[in-house]
């Protein structure tokens, strides 16, 4: 089965309860549901907007689909918001069939919804050759959740054909497309709904969130937001995020909106001062399809109360205003325990890992793929590993040919282990009796993972390849049959065991900033984690900040409930804290020994490595990363840059820079957070982002985070220099030898002494 963007949800989230939120509703009027039980009414004069969807975007990779006989189907998946109704759909295909096919008894059927749309004869002309077609779909039959299914019926002789033959192929361009109208939707001010329409799930697109300020905000409002934003990235998940900042200015599309009584953007002058920490749901003053989320408060305390009310008891929400009375923590977080993360304290479950039904299942003549996703702490110890323990538990329908078929696992496209899928019957008799114990007769079923070829997300691939016997013979002499469907199931009881390592890492490696928020992510709230802002930020500052703790939040799954925000780098001496630097580095931090790189304005310096190599997975040793040249710069063109490195006051941990020398370098260093290809550049001590893309240096001193026992510190330092290694080696077989030589001689004196005969 063909998977499209709508089946990339996020990870599954352990919902571990740790706040006691009470929410007390007020009386409203309009407390009707945002979008009816029935088909909605299309408004003629309602908003409406045009979105072209191609399959490059939608398909699953590369984006173009083959159809072949015995794999004949493919599609594309889109989702539709709950505040919108599609008014016109038109699916432009583009695709060429095999010139080996028979016209018109080879066909193409376009489904949708499993419901059929059209079907495409192949004629003579076609074959071949690239063909345009355009279908015009029902919007009746669109959903919430909708899957355009294109099944290929080929055809190359009339008698004694083989399904799996190569000529039977039509292959569908990547640069086909679906053109859909959506036209908005007018919807009530119900929280129940929340987070809609602010966010919705159905929704493929980046999610792009303004943020309004009445002025440059105080410390707890910029912590507020950055509680609220961390919740929605946690919430776009994959989608990435975008929190746009404005200052006293009406937003042109839904927002979420910061006021107290005393300071409050203009355009809510005339809005009634508030009792409690209050969070409501009002129309656009412009636009009665958008709306705004107004955070009201007394004081920015109130703010805070009512950001944290959002992340912790929006299950409580109703009405179209509702007042948080109490947020109170019950139970700390622990290290590690970030939701999206698999766990590291116990055996896990491939049931827990499952993002959606029917994930462990696959069925058809060449059965799908099975995927499951393994995000894992970035700082966890497999130096010495010799794997990782994976119980696995499958059944399958049995070939029908013996020895001939095999279940391949792969890891982030490298394959590991086959093994057979036997064809018996006493097999045949304990499938129905007890399914889940055929992996166990499969013979071996203890899977080692090799530890080095994981890292902070990962893909683990179950690959069912079955010899399918085909049709034979001559035309006066065919054999023909009806080709079965296979079925493929990986046990939900299936266990995966990351429980044995230790937590150590070399630092600082902006890659595990960059894919995983650490060493931020280490604690799931943040509450480790001291961010350092301007006196003042600016609105692209500000923006910066809540884009960032939204990215980790997205990696985490949890919001960033115990951040700490300060604006004086005097207060950061005493924290045990990880440092989020936004902005500049304070004074205090502005050493040339730590310090690799600097921006201000539009100068700026670096230091370059004795040696460097651009691949993030080439580890160099400490005497290359050295800095042997100092170089400043001077232009007016747009910068960004991220730097790590080794908090002077308290060891083990970590300060990481974010550094702009103008508005437009902070849009170059926003738009780097959001895009994955440009994360996936950041590695090392440094990383420079410019027009051109992302740089990235490893230089300066190593240091590190987490705990070895003893003899893996002396292992893992012996690693490390090989030198000492066979000095090591050397000393300890010349004490081995004096030990054995001394023990002969012993026996030897013990032997020839007189007295002992």
């Amino acid at each position: 089965m063909a998977m499209g963007m709508g089946s990339l949800l996020p990870l599954t989230t352990y919902s571990a309860p740790t706040t006691d939120v009470s929410v007390a509703p007020s009386v409203q009027q309009d407390a009707a549901a945002p979008v009816a039980d029935t088909a909605p009414v299309v408004v003629q004069d309602a908003p409406t907007r045009d979105v072209k969807l191609s399959f490059a975007q939608i398909a699953p990779p590369p984006g173009s689909m083959v159809l072949r006989g015995a794999n004949p189907d493919g599609g594309i998946e889109f989702g539709m918001r709950s505040d919108e109704v599609v008014s016109k759909a038109l699916l432009n295909l583009i695709y060429t069939p095999s010139p080996s096919l028979l016209p018109v008894t080879s066909q193409l059927k376009v489904y949708l919804n499993d419901e059929l749309m059209d079907v495409l004869p192949v004629t003579k002309e076609q074959l071949g050759k690239k063909v345009t077609a355009q279908i015009a779909v029902d919007p009746l039959y669109i959903t919430d959740f909708n899957r355009v299914r294109l099944e290929f019926i080929g055809h190359y002789r009339d008698v004694c054909e083989n399904p799996a033959n190569t000529t039977v192929w039509l292959d569908v361009g990547r640069s086909s497309s679906l053109d859909l109208t959506y036209q908005s939707l007018k919807v009530r001010n119900d929280l129940s709904h929340f987070p809609v329409p602010f966010f919705d799930a159905r929704d493929n697109r980046t999610l792009d969130l303004p943020m309004v300020f009445a002025a440059s905000p105080a410390l707890q409002q910029q912590q507020a937001a950055g509680v609220i934003a961390s919740w929605f990235g946690a919430k776009a998940g994959w989608r990435g995020q975008s929190f746009p900042v404005l200052y006293n200015t009406l937003p042109e599309r839904s927002a979420i909106v910061f006021a107290t009584n005393d300071r409050r953007p203009d355009f809510l002058r005339d809005h009634p001062a508030v009792k409690a920490p209050t969070i409501e749901m009002i129309d656009h003053p412009n636009n009665p399809y958008l709306k705004l989320l107004v955070v009201f408060g007394r004081d920015d305390k109130d703010l805070l109360k009512a950001a944290q009310g959002i992340a912790s008891g929006n299950i409580l929400f109703r009405g179209n205003s509702v007042t948080v009375d109490d947020v109170k923590p019950l139970q700390p977080r622990v290290p590690y325990d970030a939701p999206n993360w698999v766990r590291t304290d116990r055996p896990v479950t491939f049931g827990e890992l499952k993002t959606y039904e029917q994930q462990l299942q696959s069925s058809g003549l060449e059965p799908a793929s099975i995927n499951l996703s393994l995000n894992l702490p970035p700082d966890l110890y497999l130096l010495r590993s010799t794997g990782i323990d994976m119980d696995l538990k499958y059944r399958y329908t049995m070939p029908p040919v013996k020895d001939s078929s095999r279940m391949d696992i792969s890891l982030n496209n490298q394959f590991l282990q086959s093994f057979n899928l036997d064809s018996t019957q006493d097999v045949n008799k304990l499938l129905l009796r007890l399914p889940i114990l055929q992996g166990l007769l499969d013979g071996k079923n203890d899977v080692s993972i090799p530890a080095l070829r994981l890292g902070a997300m990962n893909q683990l691939r179950f690959d069912f390849q079955y010899m399918n016997p085909m049709p034979g013979g001559s035309v006066d002499n065919c054999v023909t049959f009806q080709p079965v469907l296979n079925h493929v199931v990986i046990g939900d009881d299936s266990t995966i065991d990351f429980s044995q390592y230790y937590h150590f890492l070399p630092m600082p490696d902006l890659r595990t900033f960059a894919n995983a928020g650490f060493p931020f992510t280490r604690m799931a709230d943040l509450s480790d984690t001291v961010i350092v802002m301007p006196k003042t930020p600016s609105e692209a500052q500000v923006s910066t900040l809540l884009n960032t703790v939204g990215v980790i939040g997205g990696q985490t799954g949890l919001a960033g409930t115990g951040m700490t925000i300060v604006d004086d780098g005097s207060q950061i001496k005493d924290k045990d804290a990880d440092l989020l630097l936004i902005g500049s580095i304070p004074q205090q931090l502005k050493d040339d020994k730590h310090v690799d790189l600097l921006v201000n304005a539009t100068q700026s310096w670096v230091k370059t490595p004795v040696r460097h190599n651009d691949l993030p997975s080439i580890y160099l040793d400490a005497d290359d990363r050295q800095p042997s040249v100092k170089t400043g710069i001077t232009s007016d063109g747009p910068m960004a840059a991220i730097v790590g490195f080794e908090s002077p006051y308290y060891k083990q941990r970590s300060v990481v820079a974010l550094l702009a020398d103008s508005s437009s370098g902070y849009s170059l260093l926003n738009s780097a957070l959001n895009d994955s290809g440009k994360r996936a550049a950041m590695f090392g001590s440094v990383s420079v982002i410019r027009e051109s893309g992302v740089s990235s240096l490893r230089v300066g001193d190593i240091y590190y985070v987490g705990h070895l026992p003893w003899f893996e510190r002396v292992w893992f330092a012996l690693s490390n220099h090989p030198v000492l290694l066979a000095i090591f080696a050397a000393i300890s077989i010349v004490l081995l030898a004096w030990v054995l030589w001394r023990l002969l001689r012993i026996i030897s004196r013990r032997r020839l002494d007189p007295e002992d005969e």
